[in-house]
């Protein structure tokens, strides 16, 4: 029996590079973020180095880090540390510790394991705070994809990490807090990359000695077939929306009869969208309207409002001040793609210099 554990452990090992990539989502600078979680506690305010009571309190790199005698809280479980308030026991940390011998992580993995939990504790209290918590579902659904990408059902896989010391719901801590990490990562860049005028953008323009870059203005119109959230489950209803919606499209004239179209329809939502310029075009959509002519319209997709298609009412070039910010803003989201774990990195230091970890 021992060996048959140790031979199924082994291959759980084997199978877990897969797991890190499976967890992880990607770091695009411009993905939406998650549910709408608690508040996070915020940080305590840091403190110089001395000793109080038994407790020695000392400044790294500006975080408040306090060291304190290891306490009891029920039998066998001890609090290991306290990140702003959030406390990480002793079984956190042997679950961890777990984790790490499967990733062939050496030396202490004790000492590695509580510090990975911190600093995992601090990036899930800024996606609570940023409002980028991943869902229950989205984590079941990477756990599963997992599973089935290593032909395992999930029932066999909670096994496997049970048998290992992990357990699944260790497993899916880590699933979570690693995608709503990379949102929260995401969502940061994003909001300081926007918030950067057209008067910037031109200033660097100017700067390099350069022209107005120019890209393409797009005027679009969306016709939605609405599939009710009662109904979201039911292929066959969902079927005819489909084929309804493929019906109107073949029918489409241009973008000023479409709203005469569908006059009397049923649950048929038609409306005009914002000046979107080539960069920002809605990535599921991005490939069919850049190869698509002014009057031209996409396949129907199935989305989170029913089944739908776009229409370009207009397309044409411009480099105006507007379409300078926007390719200035481009080049930085490109840049976040390659420098995503550095940028991760910097922040998540920047969180720790104003936390509070108390370590027992």
């Amino acid at each position: 029996m021992r060996s048959a554990r140790m031979l199924r452990a082994g291959v759980l090992l084997a199978f877990l590079p897969l797991a890190l990539a499976a967890c992880n989502t990607p770091t695009s600078a411009v993905e939406e973020a998650g549910t709408q979680p608690q508040q996070a506690q915020q940080p305590a305010a840091g403190g110089s180095e001395e000793t109080v009571e038994g407790e020695t309190q000392s400044e790294a790199k500006s975080a408040n880090i306090i060291h304190r005698q290891s306490t009891v809280t029920q039998k066998g479980t001890n609090i290991k540390a306290v990140v702003n308030g959030q406390p990480i026991t002793n079984y956190d940390v042997q679950r961890r510790a777990s984790f790490l011998r499967l990733r062939r992580v050496g030396g202490d993995r004790n000492a590695k394991a509580l510090e990975e939990l911190v600093d995992q504790t601090i990036k899930m209290q800024e996606a609570r705070r940023r409002n980028s918590l991943a869902s229950s579902r989205e984590v079941d659904e990477a756990y599963a994809r997992f599973a089935k990408s290593n032909r395992m059902n999930t029932s066999q896989l909670n096994q496997l990490l049970s048998q290992a010391g992990v357990t699944s719901s260790h497993f899916k801590s880590f699933i979570r807090g690693q995608m709503s990490w990379q949102r929260a990562v995401s969502q940061k860049f994003r909001s300081e990359t926007t918030a950067k005028s057209s008067q910037d953008a031109l200033f660097e323009i100017r700067q390099s000695g350069g022209d107005k870059p120019e890209t393409t203005e797009y005027l679009i119109e969306q016709t939605i077939f609405v599939v009710p959230g009662n109904r979201a489950s039911d292929k066959g209803y969902i079927a005819q929306r489909r084929k309804d919606a493929e019906a109107f499209r073949k029918q489409f004239i241009r973008c000023d009869e479409t709203v005469k179209q569908a006059a009397g329809m049923r649950d048929v939502t038609v409306r005009k969208l914002p000046r979107v310029l080539e960069p920002q075009l809605p990535e599921r959509w991005a490939d069919e309207l850049t190869a698509l002519a002014e009057g031209g319209v996409t396949e129907v997709k199935k989305t989170d409002r029913g089944i739908e298609f776009l229409a370009i009412c207009k397309k044409q070039s411009v480099n105006d001040d507007m379409a300078a910010q926007v390719m200035s803003q481009a080049k930085e989201f490109e840049s976040f793609n390659e420098r995503g774990s550095e940028i991760a990195d910097n922040y998540l230091a920047e969180l720790k210099s104003k936390a509070q970890i108390i370590y027992r």
